[in-house]
């Protein structure tokens, strides 16, 4: 019996080694055939709406249309066995569908098979970035980009995808890396204004607008459940599709006075890697990077809030795992890169989904159109599909964030207008590249000069505040400071500088104290400035003190001579510092009890 218990302990242990990277171990042991009916149904759902939106990012990302639908099969697989989550919904999305456009459009023209090897190749490097990044729990890369800075891309990047359909939307060539290259276009090519294509693509966008801001209430004043009116509500271009098919079929308009999606190979993907040089790789290197890094941050960000609905967790490093090998197995199946989506997402997590397996669902039921429905949507046309892109894009775009960040931290404010601005003129690119380049340099220029409070005691307490916020007692001959930044290379000096000048400004001082209580890290640019200012004090007969040191702050201290040089003591409480330095005034400020008890 101990020998089968030491085996079952050791099994039992790699199993849980194994579910730690393979998730799909841990919630397929408790799995029922009502989770099976759930995720079921929300499938189907999910599948419907992604049909449509699938051929759209396809379009957008200049790709063949059933490069969207490959892109919706083996990546929901992979994220079934890899992933977290239990809601999120992998698969083609607006903004990386632009990204990828934008990269691979500098190296071949879109719609060519170079072009498509290119999109092949991007995902497969993602991937294999994702994967590597995962497993070596490099997850807090990604906060490198801000919430402001995201926020004002995707703000740009809807504006700059809305624009770009609007070719297809009035049937006119026109193309752009820029908001304002694609205006011009379109303004030069607008004679060429096609009136059928028009028509259909306004009939489309009314027809997605109503069914998003009206259906809902429609379906809700006619008695229906609010869960089915909302689930409803978001199958509007499946409505739009349908109908403008049928119009574009039944009155003959196909290819010559309306753009349409045309022959869609029907069958299943093939697996490989299209052959490449190592120069491609290098070109590709970067925009592989950063479509990974925006990838991720929304993936992430759509998993916790739905995680958070239903109290769940997920795990950061192992999404990025789940994703790389998403976006890997789109490359391998013929797609493009991917990652996990919002609207989807919610519209899953609505439906009922209870476990990735729903994700696993969809993908079957994609792979199911890819073979037997892709026929039916050769009389669709582009302006449908444009129209799709258009009304889920707007929802992306939020002016109202500037202002609200603005008003909350104007260096946020900045740099999301910043990115904001330089996404619109210059592409999503050096947008977002500006944008983190821009946040790194206002956080280095707000911690380079960090807030200095001269402290004083609160009368009839042993709490110190800053004495122009508070009425304190202070001391003619110590004067206490408190920084509160960590103290590094950018303020280094700042310290130094604002130190010499209260000395300057009240020589009577005889004792300085640094109070430490909100610093956190120490680097050796501010250990010598710290050498410098316990020097020069020294020389002007002024005592040194710090107080409230942090532990891990100590420990950088007791690794230098500073403490040893130190002309003065360090003390655990700013309190107890000065009560030793000036005994008589800090006693005279507490309260009569608390006096006697001192």
């Amino acid at each position: 019996m101990l020998i089968l218990k030491s085996s079952y302990s050791i099994g039992y242990a790699g199993i849980n080694l194994y579910s730690k990277y393979f998730p799909i171990l841990e919630w397929s042991k408790s799995y029922t055939y009502k989770d099976f009916s759930d995720d079921s149904l929300a499938a189907i759902i999910v599948t419907i709406m992604l049909i449509p939106q699938s051929l759209a990012y396809a379009m957008l990302a200049g790709l063949p249309p059933e490069m969207g639908l490959y892109a919706s099969i083996i990546p929901l697989i992979l994220y079934a066995i890899f992933g977290t989550s239990k809601t999120l919904a992998v698969g083609p999305v607006a903004v990386i569908a632009l990204m990828t456009s934008a990269s691979c459009s500098q190296f071949a023209n879109p719609g060519s098979t170079d072009y498509a090897i290119l999109a092949i190749i991007l995902a497969v490097m993602s991937g294999m970035m994702l994967i590597i990044m995962g497993l070596l729990k490099l997850g807090f890369i990604a906060n490198f980009l801000s919430h402001p800075v995201i926020s004002g891309f995707i703000t740009a990047s809807g504006l700059i995808i809305a624009a770009s359909q609007l070719t297809h939307i009035f049937g006119i060539e026109g193309r752009g890396s820029n908001l304002f290259d694609i205006l011009l276009n379109l303004a030069q090519n607008f004679t060429h204004l096609n009136f059928h294509t028009l028509v259909i693509g306004m009939v489309a966008l009314i027809i997605l607008f109503w069914c998003k801001k009206k259906l809902k209430k429609f379906m809700l004043d006619k008695g229906s459940s609010p869960l089915v009116s909302d689930i409803v509500s978001r199958t509007g271009p499946v409505i739009a599709v349908v109908l403008t098919t049928l119009v574009v079929w039944l009155f003959g308009l196909g290819i010559n006075e309306v753009a349409i999606v045309g022959r869609i190979p029907d069958g299943l993907p093939s697996l490989g890697i299209p052959s490449f040089s190592f120069s491609i790789w290098l070109e590709l290197l970067a925009p592989a990077l950063l479509i990974s890094l925006v990838g991720y941050v929304e993936t992430v960000s759509v998993a916790q809030t739905l995680a958070s609905k239903r109290r769940q967790r997920i795990d950061p490093n192992q999404e990025l795992i789940a994703l790389g090998f998403s976006n890997l197995g789109s490359g391998t199946s013929g797609g493009f890169p991917v990652t996990g989506g919002f609207a989807r997402s919610v519209v899953n997590f609505d439906a009922g989904a209870k476990t990735p397996a729903a994700g696993a669902f969809t993908a079957i039921g994609i792979a199911f159109a890819t073979l037997f429905l892709t026929p039916f949507l050769f009389y669709l046309p582009k302006a449908t599909l444009a129209a799709t892109i258009i009304v889920a894009v707007l929802s992306l775009v939020d002016f109202k964030s500037v202002l609200r960040i603005f008003s909350y931290s104007k260096s946020d404010g900045v740099a999301m207008l910043c990115t904001i601005l330089s996404t619109l003129l210059m592409g999503v690119e050096i947008g977002i590249i500006s944008g983190v380049v821009i946040s790194l340099l206002m956080y280095l220029y707000r911690t380079s000069r960090p807030h200095i409070a001269r402290v004083g005691q609160v009368p009839g307490t042993q709490h110190f505040r800053n004495v122009n916020r508070h009425l304190v007692i202070t001391s003619e001959k110590v004067i206490s400071l408190r920084i509160d930044e960590s103290l590094y290379f950018p303020n280094a000096r700042f310290l130094e500088d604002s130190v010499y000048a209260y000395i300057g400004r009240e020589p009577e001082i005889k004792d300085m104290i640094l109070v430490f209580s909100a610093i956190n890290y120490l680097d050796a640019s501010a250990l010598e400035s710290l050498e410098a200012i316990n020097r020069r004090l020294a020389d002007a007969e002024v005592n040194l003190h710090f107080s409230e040191v942090k532990g891990p702050v100590m420990d950088q201290l007791q690794r230098t001579h500073l403490l040893a040089e130190l002309s003065g003591q360090v003390f655990l409480s700013q309190y107890d510092a000065f009560k030793t330095l000036e005994p008589e005034l800090s006693k005279k400020s507490l309260t009569p009890n608390e006096s006697q008890a001192s």
